[in-house]
């Protein structure tokens, strides 16, 4: 098996949460992500973080590589973390330089965004690393299904989820690939200042670009040759099943979601 994975790619190996129904997966992904938010102390913050270690270790991935699906994503949390230090103003100053400051409310600001940002990232590594793309769009239709009776295309927006799950970690990897070629021919990402490293992505960001309009274009081609018509009806190869695991697995959210407001009233 590959031993790197990013997010939005699926891992083929059995586990507790692999055997899921992915209705439940979804449900728990977005309940998980707006707990989060709920999240005001250490104590609740240490607690969602101990109930997604829980779901990381059920799902048989290891804790590697999911730091490995982390890091593409590293540059990002970091500049927002950075930019949230440096240009935030409130409670005690530490520094202070032309615009920019660091303060006592900047630091806690950075390190909630820290936080959410890596838990909601991870949470979410984890349900595309346990459900095939086709199954999370089985599972968006279902939830979407009585936006039908408002006349909202739900095939459409389900299909293009899917195909924009689909395609997030060939694009990682075909990224990798071109910065990997152009680094053969002497390009050095890690030299000059911030303006310049940004224009060393230039050569990387339009080829990218390229592969990735001819892709699409290449597969609304097959598409339409098969003769897909968005306005039709569509049955299902792949049914859904509910089952006992899924249950006990809702009734395990509702006790994680009952025992973080406990410790947010400061009851526990």
């Amino acid at each position: 098996m590959n031993n790197k994975i990013v997010f939005g790619s699926y891992v083929p190996i059995d586990s507790p949460l692999h055997r899921l129904d992915p209705r439940i997966k979804l449900l728990m992904c977005v309940w998980y992500v707006v707990l989060v938010f709920f999240a005001n102390s250490w104590g609740t913050s240490l607690w969602l973080l101990a109930a997604l270690l829980g779901m990381m270790l059920l799902s048989h991935v290891s804790l590697r590589q999911y730091w490995q699906g982390l890091r593409p994503l590293a540059w990002v949390i970091v500049f927002t973390v950075v930019f949230q230090v440096l240009f935030s103003s409130g409670g005690k100053l530490y520094w202070h330089w032309g615009i920019m400051s660091i303060t006592h409310d900047g630091l806690v600001n950075s390190l909630i965004i820290f936080y959410r940002f890596m838990v909601i990232i991870t949470s979410s590594t984890v349900l595309t690393a346990t459900t095939p793309t086709l199954r999370i769009a089985d599972g968006l239709d279902w939830f979407m299904r009585p936006l039908k009776f408002l006349k909202v295309p739900v095939n459409q927006i389900t299909l293009m989820l899917s195909i924009a799950l689909r395609f997030i970690p060939t694009i990682m990897d075909e990224a990798g690939k071109i910065t990997n070629a152009q680094r053969s021919r002497g390009m050095n990402f890690h030299q000059g200042n911030l303006v310049k490293r940004v224009k060393h992505l230039v050569p990387v960001l339009i080829p990218l670009f390229v592969n990735s309009f001819k892709r699409a274009e290449d597969l609304a081609t097959a598409m339409e040759a098969r003769g897909y018509d968005p306005d039709s009806p569509r049955t299902h190869f792949r049914q859904l099943h509910w089952q006992k695991n899924d249950t006990t697995t809702f009734v395990l959210m509702v006790l994680v979601t009952v025992i973080l407001f406990l410790i947010r009233g400061g009851l526990l």
